[in-house]
C-alpha cells in the first residue's frame, strides 16, 4: 500500500508492511529509525530529602497492647526501648514540673512529699540536702543543678526507665502501659545504655528544672 494513502495508520510518509496477518507502520525514513532507536537518557532521580524524625508506634496504646498480647515482657521492653532509640527525645516539654507524660509521677507521694512539691522545693533553693533523696526516691539522678539559693536551679534530672525501675509501678497502675514512650516524647534527650553481663538494657529520659528562661 502507498503510505500516503494509508487509511490504517492514517500517517503521512509511513509505509505499512505486512507482519503476518497484522499490519504495522514504519517510518521511512531511516534517520527517523536512527534517532527512535537512540537509548533515551535516564530521568535524574531528585535530591534525597533529609530524614524527619522516626515515628515511634508505640505511642499508640491498641498497637502497643496488641504487641503485648503475644510478646514477652522482657522482648516487649526491648521492642519499645528499640523505637524510642529509633524516634530520640521529642523535646515537647522539656521541664520536669510540665511535661504531661508526668502528671502521674508528679502526685506520688514519698517521704512525706509529692514529687511536684519537691520540685518546687528545690526550684525555691531550700532544704538543699534532701535533694538528692528526694529525687533518688523516683529513680532520678541529678546530673547537675546550681545550689545558689539566689539564682536559677538549671538543673538535669535524669529519669531511669529500664525495665525494672522505681516508676514503673505508678503508670502501669494507673493503665498507661506505654509511659515510657510517652516520656520520650516530652523529654530532652533520650540515653540509652547496651546491657552488660551484669546488668540489663538502661534507658534515661533526660528533663530539666527551672533551666534558663523559664
Amino acid at each position: 500500500m502507498d503510505g500516503d494513502a494509508c487509511r490504517r495508520c492514517n500517517r503521512i510518509a509511513l509505509a505499512c508492511k505486512p507482519y503476518g496477518a497484522q499490519w504495522y507502520a514504519a517510518p521511512l525514513n531511516s534517520e527517523a529509525n536512527a534517532m527512535t532507536n537512540k537509548k533515551q537518557p535516564s530521568a535524574r532521580q531528585p535530591a534525597e530529602t533529609p530524614a524527619g524524625r522516626t515515628e515511634n508506634p508505640f505511642l499508640d496504646v491498641e498497637f502497643y497492647q496488641r504487641m503485648r498480647d503475644y510478646t514477652e515482657r522482657d522482648a516487649a521492653f526491648s521492642k519499645e526501648l528499640k523505637a524510642i532509640g529509633d524516634s530520640g527525645a521529642g523535646k515537647h516539654s522539656t521541664d520536669i514540673r510540665e511535661a504531661p507524660s508526668l502528671s502521674l509521677l508528679r502526685a506520688v507521694v514519698k517521704k512525706g512529699l509529692s514529687l511536684e512539691t519537691m520540685l518546687g522545693r528545690m526550684t525555691q533553693g531550700v532544704e538543699l540536702g534532701l535533694w538528692e533523696p528526694w529525687m533518688s526516691a523516683f529513680g532520678i539522678e541529678i546530673r547537675g543543678v546550681n545550689y545558689a539559693k539566689t539564682e536559677q536551679r538549671n538543673a538535669r534530672l535524669a529519669l531511669d526507665m529500664s525495665l525494672a525501675c522505681k516508676v514503673n509501678s505508678v503508670f502501669v497502675n494507673a493503665g498507661v502501659v506505654n509511659w515510657r514512650s510517652l516520656v520520650a516524647q516530652d523529654c530532652a534527650q533520650i540515653q540509652i545504655d547496651k546491657p552488660t553481663e551484669k546488668s540489663g538494657a538502661k534507658v534515661y529520659a533526660i528533663f530539666f528544672l527551672d533551666a534558663p528562661g523559664k
